[in-house]
């Protein structure tokens, strides 16, 4: 009789791709257990998130298994891993001089090595196409093995190198995110958030991926509120709204007699035409 097929998700390779797998064996598998898996690329080290279900699919956007699980990694298989972590630093050497010796214009960001010893991946930066065909001619020859070149963005060098952030926990891209948001300016600005490049920016230079988090819901409660430059009428008479506190939902009104209140949005009772002209607040 067949062993009944469960299905798991697992994050896996040094990118920390994160897909559905399956295991032809009764035994139930344990999260955060270290797992030798078969994917389309070879026989490669995973990590079990948790069971496969309906929401994972969702959240994964896929019902395809990526290939199934082997085994539990046992005490051979961390040794091995060991061994291929030392070559790896020396199949990054080899690859550099490589590289420096015929002048490319490329930089070598990581190496991985296979655990199934099926390929190596070289990850690297370049601004423009490169043509690394004697390259990888000769890394085949010199490392016997099927050659993969993968070009990268910057964000995807902070994913494989970066550790943590400046919050003090594990850089996002290399933890949680399955794929990187894109993230705009505009989203610091309606978070009211330092413009401050420097405070604003993550490991790869660009704006940080948590920007993203919160956007959706402060864009839903802004809409809630009178835009800036609006005209309302409150209890107090009218007045125009310099400020928005957005998550706060509060106004900040500038009255026709320049008193400067900040006003809850449940308190205005009108919102005058923009249109419309009404008193400006003198000056003092």
């Amino acid at each position: 009789m067949d062993a009944p097929t469960n299905r798991y998700v697992v994050r896996y390779g040094i990118a920390r791709q994160v897909a559905e797998f399956s295991a032809k064996f009764s035994v139930s598998i344990n999260r955060s257990t270290q797992v030798i898996i078969r994917s389309e690329r070879g026989v490669e080290w995973g990590e079990v998130l948790c069971p496969a279900s309906d929401k994972t699919r969702e959240y994964l956007n896929s019902t395809e298994e990526m290939g199934s699980i082997l085994r539990e990694a046992n005490a051979e298989d961390f040794d091995k891993r060991e061994t291929l972590r030392a070559k790896e630093r020396d199949e990054f050497r080899g690859g550099q001089d490589m590289i420096n010796e015929r002048k490319l214009q490329m930089q070598l960001v990581d190496v991985e090595h296979l655990f199934g010893d099926e390929r190596l991946v070289f990850y690297y930066l370049a601004e423009n196409r490169v043509d690394f065909r004697e390259l990888v001619k000769a890394l085949a020859k010199q490392f016997h093995t099927r050659i993969e070149m993968r070009q990268i963005g910057v964000r995807d060098e902070a994913k494989l190198l970066a550790d943590y952030g400046d919050c003090g926990k594990p850089v996002c891209c290399n933890t949680h995110l399955k794929e990187m948001p894109p993230v705009s300016m505009k989203m610091a600005k309606l978070q009211k958030a330092t413009l401050d490049p420097t405070k604003i920016s993550g490991r790869c230079g660009r704006l940080k991926c948590c920007l993203r988090y919160e956007y959706d819901t402060y864009e839903e409660y802004r809409r809630e509120l009178p835009s800036v430059g609006t005209f309302v009428v409150t209890k107090l008479g009218q007045g125009k709204v310099i400020h928005q506190e957005i998550l706060a939902q509060k106004l900040l009104v500038v009255y026709e007699d320049n008193r400067h209140i900040m006003t809850d949005a449940k308190d205005i009772l009108t919102v005058v035409n923009k249109n419309k002209r009404a008193p400006q607040p003198e000056d003092n």
